[in-house]
C-alpha cells in the first residue's frame, strides 16, 4: 500500500504540530504494514484486562491499606500505610501515607477521600477503583477473571512471539541499540521522534521497556500473585522464593504500579509521537512513514 502525497495544506500547518497531532506529513509519504494481527489482538486484550486488574486490586488493598516484608503483618513496622485520623467523635479529619515512619498529609487523595460530599477514610478514592465503593469480595472476582485472562493472553502471545520470531527480530535489542541508547535518551527528553525509515523499527528505549515490561515485570507480577494463593502455595514453593507472603504483597504492589507508570509514558509517547498514527497503527495495522517509499 502506497501514498504519495506532494501538496502543501492550506492553512500551512507545522509538521511538528501535524505530528502530535497524528496528521499526514505534509510531503511525500507511505503506510506500511507494522502490527500483525495477533499482535493487536494481546495489546488490546491486555489494555483491558490491566486496567481492571489495576483497579480491582486498589480496592482488594483498601481492605488492608499497609505493606509489609516478610510472612507476617507486622504492624509496628509498616514500610507503607495509606491512614486516616479521626476526632474524638468518630469523624474523619485526614488521610495520611506513611513511607518507612515518615508520614505526609494526603488528604483527598490516599486514606481519606471525599464521597457524596463527606470525608470518609479509605485507602483509595472510589473513583480510583473498581468496584467503586470498598467491596473486597466482588473486587477479588473482578481480579482473578481478569487474572486468568491476561495469564492465557500472554501464554498465546509467547508462543507466536518465539514462533514468529518477533521477539528475536522486533524487541531484542542489538549492540548497536544500546551504542545509540544516551543519544536517544536525548532526543526523547526534547521530543524528538525517529522519522522516516528509522521509524519502521522499534529503538532501543522501546525494545528495553517493552522487554522489561514482557519478560520481567509481566512474569513478576503473576509469580507474586500466585504466591498469595494458600492453594498453590502447598503445590509450589513459591513463598521461599519471595521471602514470605507479605513480601510477596508488597512487590506485587509495586509491579501494579510499574505497570501504571509505564502506561501513563506509553500513552504520553504515543499523543507526543502521532496520536491518531500510532493509534491506526495498533487497530488497523498500516503505520504511516514521512518520505518516498524505497524502490
Amino acid at each position: 500500500m502506497t501514498i504519495q502525497s506532494d501538496a502543501a495544506p492550506t492553512p500551512h500547518i507545522p509538521e511538528r504540530i501535524r505530528t502530535a497531532l497524528g496528521l499526514s506529513p505534509s510531503g511525500p509519504h507511505y503506510a506500511f504494514y507494522r502490527h500483525k494481527g495477533l499482535v493487536r489482538a494481546a495489546h488490546w486484550i491486555n489494555a483491558l484486562c490491566l486496567a481492571i486488574l489495576f483497579m480491582s486490586g486498589l480496592n482488594i488493598f483498601n481492605a488492608h491499606t499497609a505493606l509489609y516484608w516478610g510472612n507476617s503483618s507486622i504492624f509496628a513496622h509498616p514500610i507503607l500505610v495509606l491512614g486516616t485520623y479521626y476526632n474524638d467523635d468518630g469523624a474523619v479529619t485526614r488521610g495520611v501515607t506513611t513511607i518507612f515512619g515518615h508520614e505526609f498529609t494526603t488528604t483527598g487523595l490516599f486514606g481519606a477521600s471525599n464521597e457524596d460530599g463527606v470525608l470518609t477514610g479509605r485507602g483509595f478514592p472510589s473513583w480510583a477503583t473498581l468496584p467503586g465503593p470498598n467491596w473486597l469480595a466482588m473486587a477479588r472476582q473482578w481480579h482473578f477473571a481478569f487474572a486468568w485472562l491476561l495469564v492465557f493472553n500472554a501464554v498465546v502471545f509467547f508462543i507466536y512471539g518465539i514462533w514468529s520470531r518477533h521477539f528475536a527480530r522486533d524487541l531484542a535489542p542489538t549492540a548497536k541499540d544500546l551504542t545509540h541508547l544516551p543519544r536517544e535518551i536525548a532526543d526523547h527528553a526534547r521530543l524528538k521522534f525517529p522519522h522516516g525509515e528509522k521509524a519502521r523499527h522499534y529503538n532501543a528505549l522501546q525494545k528495553l521497556a517493552y522487554c522489561f515490561v514482557i519478560f520481567i515485570l509481566g512474569p513478576l507480577i503473576v509469580l507474586t500473585g500466585l504466591t498469595m494463593s494458600p492453594t498453590m502455595d502447598s503445590a509450589f514453593p513459591l513463598l521461599e522464593i519471595f521471602g514470605g507472603r507479605q513480601s510477596a504483597r508488597t512487590i506485587h504492589f509495586l509491579c501494579a504500579f510499574g505497570f501504571f507508570g509505564f502506561f501513563l509514558v506509553h500513552v504520553a509517547m504515543v499523543i507526543l509521537s502521532g496520536s491518531w498514527n500510532n493509534l491506526r497503527s495498533m487497530i488497523t495495522g498500516w503505520y504511516v512513514i514521512r518520505g518516498r517509499k524505497p524502490s
